[in-house]
């Protein structure tokens, strides 16, 4: 096989396995996402991020991503089940899966710069000390954590000039991370919202990690924008 031969195949794969990741998201949003525990649900929840992650390691994207999505579908895989410990173990994969978004978007940007968006970011990380902490009852500690992380990876995400693709996925990201806070926290169970609230977080989720991948995964980012 020639190089040109290696390099037409590696991006055949790159993008079959972005698609296969993509139809499985459309299919966990449309039939799973709201529905309970079970073995189905946490194999179709597992592929996309894995797809997005072997899509990245076979076609050279930045270790740190790949390390990202990979630990963020074992947060998917964690959070596909009941319980607390679940959801601590889902919680940790998410919170390392952010700090290697952090260490990448500061490399990309050069650290923080102050702006709007960045007071933004910051007053909204110590907004959750009234809407969100006082509800989190023994997992207070890891959820305050967490905020702090998601809130970073938005604020090094400000700098990524011209990769506005992979700002608008880490922005997503943190979004669909709002709604599950308010989901599991501030939302009842029998509450009507609860199958609307799934089904956006899981896209914003999704998109935003696919937007994080084809803007800032590779050194060449995936789409161009004029």
């Amino acid at each position: 096989m020639t190089v040109l031969e290696e390099i037409a195949l590696r991006q055949s794969f790159r993008f079959a396995l972005l698609l296969v990741g993509l139809a499985a998201a459309v299919i966990y949003a449309l039939i799973y996402c709201y529905r309970g525990p079970s073995v189905a649900k946490t194999l179709v929840k597992s592929v996309p991020l894995l797809s997005f992650a072997l899509a990245g390691l076979l076609t050279f994207a930045h270790p740190l991503v790949v390390g990202a999505l990979i630990l963020s579908a074992i947060g998917d895989i964690a959070l596909s089940r009941d319980g607390e410990r679940s959801f601590l173990a889902g919680l940790i994969s998410f919170a390392l899966a952010h700090v290697l978004y952090v260490i990448h978007f500061w490399g990309l940007a050069g650290g923080l710069h102050i702006s709007l968006g960045l007071l933004l970011v910051m007053i909204f990380a110590a907004s959750t000390e009234v809407w969100l902490t006082p509800h989190t009852g023994t997992m207070r500690w890891p959820v305050r954590v967490y905020v702090i992380l998601i809130s970073l990876m938005g604020m090094t995400a400000l700098g990524l000039s011209g990769m506005q693709l992979a700002m608008v996925g880490a922005f997503a990201f943190l979004a669909s991370d709002t709604i599950l806070s308010i989901q599991l926290f501030r939302m009842s169970e029998s509450s009507r919202w609860q199958v609307p609230a799934s089904v956006a977080l899981w896209m914003l989720y999704v998109g935003g990690q696919f937007a994080i991948l084809a803007g800032a995964g590779w050194s060449t980012p995936l789409f161009h924008f004029p």
